[in-house]
């Protein structure tokens, strides 16, 4: 394993434990790494592979943004957070009007806090993430209606 691959196989075993996940996958064009959590003590026969199935489906959201709305996708892997600081207000709300520039979250990605502003300026119409949720690279965060 190469020296950056080990590097981001490390952050992703610093976030899984960080956010007591049991799991994380992350794809990054063609090269896929899945950290998987194990008990320990459990017993070895425990361990049997599980068919591959499709994770539940999530509550039915659109998968592109209609139309005069736009997305802001994450531009990198981390934990999402909607204010500065726990116990914090939101940096913004569904309905809050935006500029371009104006802050709309926080992701944290290998202990660096990022702050992911809008090229937009329009009225926040979706929020599509939970406070805490670990996001993907290029996954939707918000939809600012244009």
């Amino acid at each position: 394993m190469e020296q950056d691959e080990t590097a981001r196989v490390r952050a992703l075993a610093e976030i899984a434990a960080e956010f007591d996940l049991d799991a994380i996958r992350v794809r990054t064009g063609e090269v896929e790494i899945e950290i998987v959590r194990r008990d320990p003590a459990a017993p070895i026969a425990a361990a049997v592979p599980a068919p591959l199935v499709a994770p539940p489906a999530a509550p039915a959201q659109p998968a592109t943004a209609p139309p005069n709305t736009r997305a802001i996708t994450a531009p990198v892997v981390g934990v999402f957070y909607r204010s500065a600081a726990p116990g914090a207000e939101p940096f913004v709300e569904i309905g809050s009007r935006v500029h371009i520039g104006d802050a709309l979250c926080i992701l944290e990605a290998m202990k660096l806090m990022n702050e992911i502003t809008t090229d937009y300026a329009g009225v926040v119409s979706r929020i599509l993430v939970e406070n805490g949720e670990l996001v993907s690279l290029g996954q939707d965060l918000f939809w600012i209606e244009v």
